[in-house]
């Protein structure tokens, strides 16, 4: 097996949620570029058109679908019309998040706790479910979880209090669920030659503009704590989506690929 074509997604057929999000967009874009079929799935069709047809101008193949992850109806819908309409799910990435809960815990309500619950976890276990057993009957898949290096350090306060924001109880819970859920899926279904891993990404300024992350005292914190010194781009995740979806790791399960250009080194 030559080594770059183990790289090759040719063929397959991968499933993004959140696909027309911040990252959402350059995970699929990755994904395209290695010879998927990309699914871009979102709650905002509109969006996930606009992203799909960009991709298809470019000459990738890109088809957007409606996706709800707070309604188990809408998921299974989604599962269903991709195998049945493609034959096969090769790849699953779990990158949908909601920031409804995303508050300190003396300010935080059950209510919108729960909403982001509801597609951040409970969102993310039945989409897992309705894909898995397309990939069971298949026998191969690959599932990747998009984390975050909040779920692999706590956060630092201090920086956020620079630019009068906060970094939530909710979401860290979340990011740091994700890495149990990755290695329990990827213990009970390796048996199945189905691989579960996650990706733990770093701040990231793909917008390029300071408002898209907040004050100048923060983006000056976050890169003196940041050996790299930059944010990521639009290129820095499409290269890890692609050897966690490829066969250029068939051995590799249950384990969380962390690309933060060093935050988490300290």
């Amino acid at each position: 097996m030559n080594t770059m074509d183990m790289f090759r997604l040719d063929g397959k057929v991968a499933i993004v949620t959140g696909g027309s999000g911040v990252y959402g967009q350059h995970l699929c874009l990755g994904l395209c570029e290695a010879g998927a079929l990309v699914i871009v799935a979102g709650n905002e069709l509109d969006a996930c058109e606009a992203a799909a047809e960009k991709f298809t101008k470019a000459g990738h193949k890109a088809v957007a679908m409606h996706l709800d992850l707070s309604k188990e109806e809408s998921i299974n819908a989604l599962a269903n019309q991709v195998a049945e309409q493609y034959g096969s799910i090769d790849t699953l990435v779990n990158c949908a998040v909601s920031r409804a809960g995303n508050q300190n815990l003396e300010d935080a309500e059950a209510e919108l706790w729960e909403a982001s619950e509801r597609i951040n976890g409970t969102g993310t276990m039945l989409m897992t479910k309705a894909v898995i057993k397309y990939m069971r009957k298949q026998g191969k898949g690959s599932i990747i979880n998009i984390s975050s290096i909040m779920g692999v350090v706590g956060p630092y306060f201090p920086m956020y209090e620079q630019n009068g924001s906060v970094s939530g109880l909710e979401y860290t819970y979340t990011k740091s669920a994700m890495f149990g859920m990755t290695k329990w899926l990827a213990n009970f279904y390796g048996k199945y030659n189905i691989r579960v891993n996650s990706i733990s990404p770093g701040g990231n300024n793909i917008a390029g503009t300071k408002d898209e992350i907040g004050s100048q005292a923060l983006i000056d914190t976050y890169l003196s704590l940041t050996p790299m010194n930059r944010f990521a781009d639009e290129h820095d995740l499409k290269g890890p989506v692609v050897f966690l979806a490829s066969d250029a790791s068939r051995y590799m399960t249950g384990q969380n690929l962390i690309v933060d250009g060093g935050y988490t080194n300290w």
